[in-house]
């Protein structure tokens, strides 16, 4: 039987982290970032499923060859999971082993449904090219901004579209004193409104995920890779470490980050399966 956690009782998961895992999963984990936790056991697990705060993906950890937990998982799925996406308007079930050894786990469990997969890659600071003084020209009328609670809270309704920059940071955290007491962000500024923005989407440790966002029609400016390196450089100044991921088919993402030394250390691979199909 899969059952859930309560959040104080996330711990017990600890050790089943791979040192090589995913950022996210530890976040989770540590209570720094939002999520849900399914367990094989409720006072011992050795297995279990993530399901991210943010919607982005379920994170499967521990041991993979638990025959009881993976034997239950399509009818937890069915019957737990799919009725609480359906609330969230989620369709999609986009699953990720927490170590590599989940992947024949993975699609041995889910053979019956229409799975599908793509690469996924992890992009992490090259000292050796990384040009910590270059700086890069900012487009006329757009205004580099460090997020400040002032900003998030716009008290003087100065930003007009403040809510893109609010829904995007509570997405990944679950209030804006989590996101300011353990991220930190910037945002690009045209005519009173936040146009693009580079923030800690999950944080483990001193470890930084990164999270960016251009509003389309601003797209090709290069907003999105002045606003990295400004991530960047504030992540070096303090101490901290920028982790980027994105897909192998996100073209333009994998550009930025490589156009601002960013070094591809991992590839890892990521399943997917329609909530709406029956099996």
């Amino acid at each position: 039987m899969i059952s859930e956690l309560n959040k104080d009782e996330f711990y017990k998961c600890k050790y089943l982290l791979s040192d090589q895992g995913l950022l996210e999963a530890r976040a989770v984990i540590e209570g720094i970032n939002p999520g849900r936790v399914f367990v094989d056991d409720m006072e011992t697990p050795t297995c279990g499923l993530i399901w991210l705060g943010n919607n982005d993906g379920f994170i499967f950890i521990g041991n993979e060859k638990n025959e009881r937990f993976n034997k239950d998982l399509n009818q937890f799925i069915d019957t737990i999971i799919v009725p609480e996406a359906n609330k969230v308007g989620l369709k999609w079930f986009e699953g990720i082993g927490n170590h590599n050894k989940w992947d024949t786990t993975i699609k041995d469990v889910f053979k019956n449904r229409k799975l599908g997969s793509w690469n996924q890659r992890v992009y992490m600071i090259d000292m050796d090219v990384y040009k910590y003084y270059d700086e890069l020209s900012i487009a006329t009328g757009y205004k580099l901004t460090k997020i400040c609670k002032g900003i998030f809270e716009n008290k003087d309704n100065s930003i007009k579209n403040i809510e893109f920059l609010r829904s995007n940071i509570l997405e990944s955290w679950s209030s804006s004193e989590m996101f300011f007491r353990n991220g930190i962000g910037y945002c690009m500024i045209y005519k009173n409104e936040v146009v693009s923005l580079c923030f800690s989407g999950f944080v483990a440790g001193n470890v930084h995920a990164v999270t960016i966002e251009t509003i389309e029609e601003h797209r090709g400016k290069k907003l999105a890779q002045n606003i990295a390196k400004a991530f960047v450089n504030d992540c070096l100044d303090n101490n901290r470490i920028p982790s980027w991921d994105c897909t192998e088919s996100n073209k333009p993402s994998i550009a930025v980050a490589e156009n601002i030394g960013l070094k591809n250390v991992i590839t890892y691979r990521g399943y997917e399966f329609s909530l709406n199909n029956e099996m």
